[in-house]
């Protein structure tokens, strides 16, 4: 059976244009795997703390000496790197703020690349035989012949990362100018139709 994982990183719940974005993802996948399961990750609902000392702490700490303490700092990465690694599919949903992605989105990445597990010791990735789809919504356009292209940091960090840990078959849906719904100048669903081929394709891919 094929597991779908969808992290989304948008506070803004129903009026997020990334957030639909995935909900049309999410459909064609499901059309196309009838009998997939699809795990959902919200990680504004996640309670996820930044990197800490406690977290380092144990994170630097070998599995078999860790106190009851360092095993409680990590519960919570384990579990994330677990969804991970159990997942046939990922998708990663989310808004650009100021180029990139929200600190949320950023915590993830941090909890989730972990030495021995999803890194080797040896820097190469070990997240292996799965791919990736990743969807950005921006107020800005950052395609080719942009004059603010330069400033696409959100897609290549999401892309390194990925790579790093070991996924390179990567999909990009890129809702650039979804400002326009924030604005009111063009409602949502018409925002996100245009954008159903891409979205139907990735997920039947």
């Amino acid at each position: 059976m094929k597991k779908l994982l969808v992290i989304e990183a948008s506070p803004r719940g129903e009026h997020s244009v990334s957030h639909n974005m995935a909900r049309c993802f999410v459909q064609g996948w499901v059309d196309t795997h009838p009998n997939g399961e699809v795990i959902n990750r919200n990680l504004i609902d996640t309670g996820l703390r930044f990197v800490d000392a406690a977290w380092l702490q144990a994170y630097f700490t070998p599995p078999e000496q860790h106190s009851p303490e360092m095993a409680d700092a990590l519960q919570l990465s384990d579990e994330l790197v677990a969804e991970l690694l159990a997942a046939d599919h990922l998708v990663i949903a989310t808004p650009v703020y100021n180029y990139n992605v929200p600190a949320v989105l950023k915590a993830w990445v941090d909890h989730i690349v972990r030495k021995g597990l999803t890194l080797g010791f040896d820097g190469s990735g070990l997240v292996t035989g799965k791919k990736a789809t990743v969807l950005i919504a921006s107020g800005g356009l950052y395609t080719e012949g942009s004059p603010i292209q330069d400033r696409d940091i959100a897609s290549q960090y999401l892309r390194l990362i990925l790579s790093v840990i070991g996924i390179s078959d990567v999909t990009l849906v890129a809702g650039g100018g979804a400002k326009r719904v924030d604005l009111g100048e063009e409602s949502m669903v018409s925002f996100v139709e245009k954008l159903g081929e891409q979205l139907q394709q990735a997920a039947n891919a």
